[in-house]
């Protein structure tokens, strides 16, 4: 008989064994990061508007661990939360769907109005399990690029500078902004998601964030986010307003020399969003760059909101938002 219950430190051995087709830097970062945190155990008892770090469950059957959630809140007042990771044994759709069943409900009683998954496009009997199975729709979808060259544009360094607290409702808007109008119901956040806090430490992503700054008018016009779970890769994601003229390969040049100021050696990706105005411009101005498109996820959520108008395997499945890159993943 099956039972979901909170993963433990004891339980490290057998979940290595069943994510062991990670390679095993991404593994141990990722176990790392979800268990070695001191404060993981007094975490669970928090209510959901306190909380701050990703949380895991694990389905166990007998003395076998068959499939692993984690779930990560967001700092908004709004209370979504995110399916970040699944891991299952392969075609247990059946363990899988029970996972994310007790995830949704476990959530939605502490008060979440909304719980979204990510899940690339070559794994379409998840997407179907999480459609038909789970009550989840599918609204949009997010594309990531290699860049296969590491740019080097110049740029003007007036025109960045780093992220300030005092800067995130603008952020905020901006964001909320560049949404296409009927995605806004769903994906739209507030100022505090971007505010750094005093518990920023204690993540198991790194993140940094540089402002925008127009040289003329001295507004903001956008936010520059770096993310990296091991300091060997970085995505790169670039937040605009959308009148402003912002060259995008100035942009990630300015990001590539604050990387290499941390790591000489290492990965650069940069995210597209579809549901945003830019996407579809970014999206053809990387492939205009010959960068090289690694990954598709199609963007999921079980909410009471609505979109206002709908427009080589191994022997595990993965949902996650997060991207576990390869070994040979950095430009040569």
């Amino acid at each position: 008989m099956s039972k979901i219950r909170k993963l433990y430190y004891f339980d490290k051995k057998k979940t290595l064994e069943m994510i062991s087709f990670l390679n095993n830097d991404a593994g141990n970062a990722y176990i790392n990061g979800i268990m070695f945190n001191p404060l993981i155990l007094l975490h669970h008892l928090l209510p959901l508007q306190f909380k701050y770090l990703p949380e895991s469950y694990v389905l166990k059957n007998q003395n076998e661990i068959k499939g692993l959630i984690t779930v990560a809140p967001n700092k908004g007042r709004q209370r979504k939360v995110e399916i970040k990771k699944l891991f299952f044994e392969e075609n247990s759709y059946e363990e899988a769907s029970e996972l994310v069943q007790y995830a949704v409900s476990k959530y939605k009683a502490m008060g979440a109005t909304s719980v979204m998954v990510k899940v690339d496009d070559y794994l379409p009997e998840l997407l179907s399990m999480f459609v038909t199975k789970c009550g989840f729709s599918q609204i949009s979808m997010e594309k990531l690029w290699r860049i296969t060259e590491f740019p080097s544009h110049n740029y003007d360094k007036t025109e960045y500078r780093h992220f300030r607290n005092s800067d995130a409702k603008i952020i905020a808007n901006i964001y909320n902004d560049s949404l296409l109008p009927h995605f806004r119901p769903l994906l739209s956040i507030e100022a505090n998601e971007f505010k750094e806090d005093i518990f920023k430490g204690l993540s198991y992503i790194d993140e940094y964030k540089y402002t925008i700054i127009d040289k003329n008018t001295h507004n903001i016009t956008g936010c520059i986010i770096i993310q990296t779970s091991d300091n060997e890769n970085y995505v790169v994601e670039v937040i605009q307003n959308g009148w402003a003229e912002i060259d995008i390969n100035e942009v990630l040049s300015f990001a590539t020399k604050k990387i290499k100021r941390r790591n000489k050696k290492f990965g650069l990706f940069v995210k597209a969003k579809n549901y945003t105005n830019s996407g579809e411009n970014y999206n053809q101005r990387f492939l205009e760059n010959n960068y090289e498109c690694i990954q598709n996820q199609h963007i999921l959520t079980n909410s009471s909101a609505k979109v206002l108008k709908v427009e080589e395997r191994t022997g595990k499945y993965t949902a996650i938002s997060d991207f576990c890159p390869s070994s040979n993943a950095m430009p040569t």
